[in-house]
């Protein structure tokens, strides 16, 4: 098929398509479909909650009735993220900020490559970035190492890798390892990184004669640390207004 008309049938298959959020009459549907995407199994408790619970955004795309793709998000306050998201934010922001975590998103194999599952993650952001959801500021998510088609759909739409997360996921095929993406919103922050930091006095101090390190030293790390407790005040303060 050329690519004229791959846009023509993408095209005439979303004209198709209807959006609606998941009820509880969808859980065996989406158990099905689950375990058809995904090496992992949700426990019975999960499709009770994103299909009752205010707490999920559980948004399906049908078409004549058939659910042929779904995106779940999970609100939050950072208070209740895990260990290993706990630092996805700058640390000003305080514990009832609210995060958003794409727990899943998937698309029936025949009915890929349409631009469904792009419409689905946009309709999420869309309801994050209203005026209603401003307290919202980072939408994150966690994916396997091995999942590359997953990797560049979400790194094509400026989501940036966070951290590394070895042998995070236990699949039907033994652990996996995974990595965690964000996307900051609503004027959200990532933490201050020292790393940065570092490299940047690295590369000053390999400017240096030997003779003028003590004194050039002295004053980098002054102002690094007025940047840090400015920058830090700055930032609290644009949260605070």
């Amino acid at each position: 098929m050329s690519s004229s008309s791959s846009q023509v049938h993408s095209f005439n298959i979303q004209r198709l398509i209807q959006l609606r959020f998941l009820c509880p009459d969808d859980i065996a549907e989406v158990k099905k479909l689950c375990a058809e995407w995904f090496p992992i199994e949700y426990p019975e408790s999960w499709y009770t909650d994103i299909t009752s619970s205010s707490n999920f955004y559980s948004l399906a795309a049908t078409i004549n009735s058939r659910i042929i793709g779904i995106i779940v998000c999970e609100f939050k306050p950072k208070s209740h993220c895990n260990l290993e998201d706990f630092d996805i934010l700058a640390p000003h922001y305080p514990q009832n900020t609210m995060m958003a975590y794409i727990m899943s998103l998937g698309v029936v194999k025949d009915f890929r490559r349409h631009g469904i599952a792009s419409l689905l993650l946009d309709n999420l952001l869309s309801y994050l970035t209203s005026g209603e959801h401003s307290e919202c500021k980072v939408v994150f998510l966690h994916v396997l190492a091995s999942n590359q088609t997953a990797i560049r759909f979400y790194e094509r739409r400026n989501f940036r890798v966070h951290a590394s997360l070895p042998s995070y996921y236990a699949t039907n095929n033994g652990p996996g390892d995974g990595f965690s993406y964000v996307l900051y919103i609503n004027g959200g922050q990532p933490p201050f990184v020292v790393f940065e930091c570092l490299k940047q006095l690295g590369a000053f101090l390999s400017r240096l004669q030997p003779c003028a390190l003590p004194h050039h030293v002295l004053q980098y790390l002054q102002n690094l640390w007025r940047y840090i407790v400015n920058g830090a005040t700055a930032r609290t303060s644009s949260h605070e207004v």
